[in-house]
């Protein structure tokens, strides 16, 4: 495995558990925070995959966009595009006033990352 590959699943990885680490608090839980780092979490796996099929890596937190450059090399990989869709939301617009996350959110964003996590995990590892 490419070393940079590497150093994006770790990347996600973190993301990954802060995500499940917050969605786990019983007082004052941010799932805004949640939400966001489990978009973060699949961003940098789909990233992790590029980088391991040296492909390019735009500046981007589009998930759909990332995941359309990795089409012509796993293309059953839209199949994950309900979860990423779901989570393409969380990367910018939640981290400003006016929007929240819920905890139905945060609830349908683990669900998501778990299964985005788990896809990934099965091309990388």
């Amino acid at each position: 495995m490419n070393p940079l590959t590497l150093e994006w699943i770790n990347k996600a990885e973190g993301d990954f558990a802060t995500s499940k680490r917050e969605y786990r608090v019983r007082k004052v839980p941010n799932y805004d925070a949640v939400c966001f780092h489990a978009q973060q979490a699949a961003e940098k796996y789909i990233k992790a995959f590029l980088q391991e099929h040296d492909l390019e890596i735009p500046r981007t937190h589009n998930l759909t966009e990332l995941v359309f450059i990795c089409r012509n090399v796993q293309p059953e990989m839209q199949l994950l595009s309900e979860y990423l869709n779901f989570l393409d939301g969380f990367a910018v617009n939640y981290r400003y006033p006016g929007i929240s996350a819920e905890r139905s959110d945060a609830k349908i964003a683990i669900h998501a990352i778990e299964a985005v996590r788990d896809y990934f995990k099965s091309l990388l590892v």
